[in-house]
């Protein structure tokens, strides 16, 4: 089984100024934070905030590359948690087949949101992650998001 999440937005984590993703659960109140890098961040954060690059970023000539190839991204999956490194897939619908993409999280969500794909989690990887969290714990541990860090401006 798996559940749809919807990108809450990105903190940053102060015990180690990491950025971290949080993925909220859209049938419930529960929060994945996926530590991310800051590029990757900056990515996420640049299609939260629709802001245009001179230049196609990595994620965009993707998404260009794919729409020219005739194929769609149908979803985004967080796949497995194993030794606390997260896993995904993208994938893709390549006329009428399913074609499997290995990715890493911050680059399949960053790949989702140019795409208005939806993202779902493996419930056993919500079972097993010790960092499942509520929307109040989001607001009390990590109230600093990275809206002035990444872009000069707040989400």
């Amino acid at each position: 089984m798996e559940r749809e999440v919807k990108v809450r937005g990105l903190i940053l984590d102060p015990a180690n100024n990491s950025p971290v993703v949080i993925l909220k659960d859209v049938a419930s109140e529960a929060m994945l934070p996926i530590w991310i890098g800051v590029f990757e961040a900056n990515a996420i954060a640049m299609e939260i905030e629709k802001a245009v690059p001179q230049r196609p970023m990595t994620h965009d000539l993707l998404k260009n590359v794919i729409a020219q190839l005739g194929a769609s991204v149908e979803r985004v999956v967080i796949t497995d948690l194993i030794d606390s490194t997260f896993y995904a897939i993208i994938v893709l619908d390549v006329g009428g087949e399913k074609v499997i993409v290995d990715s890493r999280p911050s680059d399949a969500i960053a790949l989702a949101l140019r795409t208005d794909s939806p993202i779902f989690v493996a419930e056993h990887v919500l079972r097993s992650s010790r960092s499942v969290i509520s929307s109040r714990e989001v607001e009390e541990e990590w109230p600093e998001d990275l809206g002035d860090e990444l872009s000069g401006r707040s989400y």
